[in-house]
């Protein structure tokens, strides 16, 4: 049993002391995670790795009915509220109050608005839900797949499958989305 699950397991049992022990050992991992992340999303992106990491951990451990069975465990659901801050964004910015998905742009010092990119996120999203409705274990290899940004044989071992299992899998929910999303346009 690794140090992160011993802590997890004594975060579980209302050990106080444990998230302070946990946050050193688990926060460069949580770090390469937002940073893969941030770098599929849109140029004008605002919010750094840092800040999504801190947001994720504060959402992570706000409640007192967080309780974690493994470190795979663990890392989905902080895929998972990584995944929740980028959508509340995208929702947002798309908000009239916040320029209704329009963004400046410079064009030869003329300053003129143009759609956000940000309707990808939230199509993801949407089609994410349905696909998690049908079939949970495929949605989760989704969430550590593309918006933890683990490989396939780290998916795998968190969700306790086979690589090659995780492997049809991901081709199956690749396909499921990709026709979701299409249906969408």
């Amino acid at each position: 049993m690794s140090d992160v699950t011993r802590i997890l397991d004594r975060a579980g049992k209302g050990d106080g002391a444990a998230a302070e022990e946990l946050l050193p050992l688990v926060y460069d991992e949580l770090r390469k995670l937002a940073t893969a992340r941030m770098a599929q999303e849109s140029a004008g992106q605002t919010l750094q790795p840092t800040a999504l990491v801190h947001e994720a951990w504060l959402r992570l451990t706000g409640g007192d009915d967080q309780h974690w069975n493994s470190r795979g465990h663990f890392f989905g659901a902080a895929a998972e509220a990584m995944r929740r801050i980028l959508v509340d964004i995208a929702r947002r910015k798309q908000s009239v109050r916040h320029g209704g998905g329009q963004q400046r742009m410079e064009w030869t010092g003329l300053d003129i608005a143009a759609p956000d990119g940000g309707d990808t996120v939230l199509a993801v999203s949407d089609a994410l839900d349905g696909l998690a409705a049908e079939d949970p274990v495929c949605a989760e290899l989704v969430k550590l797949r593309f918006f933890a940004g683990f490989s396939n044989a780290e998916a795998a071992q968190m969700l306790g499958m086979s690589e090659r299992t995780a492997k049809r899998t991901w081709a199956y929910a690749r396909a499921r989305l990709y026709e979701e999303l299409k249906t969408q346009e």
